[in-house]
């Protein structure tokens, strides 16, 4: 299984909507707001999606999604 990066796993809490399909709908929805400077999102977001591409459903379903902002 492919490790989440500690960003990439608070990316995937903020966005996730209960599939590892609607949760890519999630994340490529958001990604058409970001401006071009925001280079550090576009690209940990751009990962995550691979990630979440090259994984199965079941994969994504025994993710333990636990969100931790104070690192």
């Amino acid at each position: 299984m492919t490790e989440l990066t500690h960003d990439e796993t608070n990316l995937l809490c903020i966005y996730q909507k209960g599939s590892r399909a609607g949760t890519i709908d999630n994340i490529t929805q958001m990604r058409k707001y970001l401006e071009e400077d925001e280079t550090e999102l576009l690209e940990m977001s751009d990962g995550l999606l691979q990630k979440l591409e090259a994984m199965s459903d079941a994969g994504f379903d025994a993710l333990e999604l636990f969100p931790n902002f104070n690192y």
